[in-house]
């Protein structure tokens, strides 16, 4: 069995020449990377194009990545600058985004444990119906910065790499955005 390599530890390793540690990369974040180019793109061909070329971009400047930011955060720009330059180059319209916080593939058998009855499950369905009604009414801004830290799990600081703009920005939108949001859930708890 290998041992599995911090980002950090690959990147550095590929930029001393072991270009095919960026494999390791790819397996680990296309998924997530392929998510992010949903929202943007709906077709799943020209996700995947887009999510190729994100790599791609990636694979080609990886020797320059200055351990600035997280690679998470660092390719993740690349693939929403990637998807918004395909959108405008093919003439169509930046989309208002819609996020599904339901993020399905990072659920563990604790999380199921927790919908063991039909009533809890049809309680939590209600609930993220609700907080995706919700969400998706919320300004760009901060529907961005939920999706970031809530769903992506993202910290304060990467979020504000990722935004260019400054972390009392971030907290801030996070804070008027969980404000909206949980006002709608008030009625449920009385």
């Amino acid at each position: 069995m290998t041992k599995e390599l911090k980002d950090d530890e690959i990147i550095r390793e590929f930029q001393k020449g072991n270009t095919l540690v960026f494999d390791e990369l790819v397996i680990k974040y296309q998924c997530r990377i392929a998510r992010v180019v949903t929202r943007f793109v709906h077709d799943p061909s020209e996700a995947l194009d887009i999510t190729q070329e994100t790599f791609i971009k990636a694979y080609k400047a990886l020797d320059r990545f200055q351990f600035n930011s997280s690679f998470y955060t660092w390719i993740y720009r690349i693939a929403v600058n990637t998807a918004k330059n395909h959108l405008i180059a093919n003439g169509r319209k930046l989309p208002d985004l819609d996020y599904d916080v339901r993020d399905l593939d990072n659920i563990s058998k604790q999380d199921i444990s927790e919908y063991s009855s039909p009533e809890k499950m049809l309680i939590c369905e209600e609930i993220n119906s609700i907080f995706n009604h919700e969400v998706e009414k919320l300004p760009i801004e901060l529907r961005t910065v939920i999706q970031l830290r809530d769903v992506d799990g993202m910290t304060y600081d990467q979020i504000a790499n990722v935004m260019g703009c400054p972390i009392g920005t971030v907290r801030s939108r996070i804070y008027r955005a969980r404000e909206v949001i949980g006002s709608k859930f008030d009625p449920l708890y009385r």
